[in-house]
């Protein structure tokens, strides 16, 4: 190809229109003070506080409200609803709970959750709910990894010590509230020891009977206790 094959060449090409940087550099600058305006303000619920994050560490908390961080995501901001209660069921599971960590995930884990084995060697059918509230949202962000899951795991384990150090008829009948507030207060002790940033409000018994293989056989002891008494 000669010179003026190369010429002709060029020639046939469309013209680029000539860029207007001024008009660009306006636009440019709109785009980052309107990302800017967007990442630097939020809002946090009433019920919740907001804890911020600079860089990934804890910077401040922030109350309720219309409020405003560093932007382009140098600021980060957690809500953790410090007034919501919370709960968590074992042994049973409510239908349409939001929280995943509110019950187990299936029927096998619930049976598993509710199946103890009493001080006397009997075995009982235990259902309960933790009622709980995030009393500390630094430490439940930032002490555990997972909080709500160690809360779980840390509730069967106290329930399971607690049945199993009382016999099968003290579970089902008469020592269901020894049982509620003696669990209370190991709960909320270990909690405070793992510093899970938690406090316990209540620990109810929903349901505790004697497995359905040998029920009918244990309603018949009782109404026979009964019935001698």
């Amino acid at each position: 190809m000669d010179s003026d094959d190369l010429q002709r060449l060029k020639e046939a090409l469309p013209k680029l229109p000539d860029l207007n940087w001024g008009l660009f550099k306006v636009i440019f600058l709109a785009l980052v003070a309107i990302v800017g305006i967007l990442t630097s303000i939020y809002t946090i619920p009433a019920e919740s506080v907001g804890v911020v994050m600079r860089f990934g560490e804890y910077s401040s908390t922030s109350d309720p409200g219309l409020r405003m961080k560093l932007p382009f995501f140098i600021d980060q901001v957690e809500e953790v609803p410090v007034k919501r209660k919370l709960k968590q069921e074992f042994g049973f599971a409510t239908a349409g709970a939001t929280n995943p960590y509110q019950s187990s995930k299936n029927s096998r884990g619930q049976e598993s959750e509710k199946s103890m084995v009493t001080g006397d060697s009997n075995v009982a059918l235990v259902e309960w709910v933790v009622q709980y509230h995030i009393e500390d949202p630094i430490n439940f962000l930032f002490k555990v990894r997972n909080p709500d899951e160690t809360l779980r795991d840390s509730s069967e384990s106290i329930m399971r010590e607690v049945v199993g150090d009382r016999s099968v008829d003290e579970v089902i009948t008469f020592g269901r509230q020894e049982i509620e507030i003696e669990a209370k207060i190991k709960l909320q002790e270990l909690v405070n020891k793992y510093e899970m940033g938690l406090g316990i409000d209540l620990i109810q018994l929903k349901s505790v009977n004697a497995p359905r293989e040998v029920q009918a056989s244990f309603n018949e002891v009782e109404a026979a206790k009964q019935e001698l008494e």
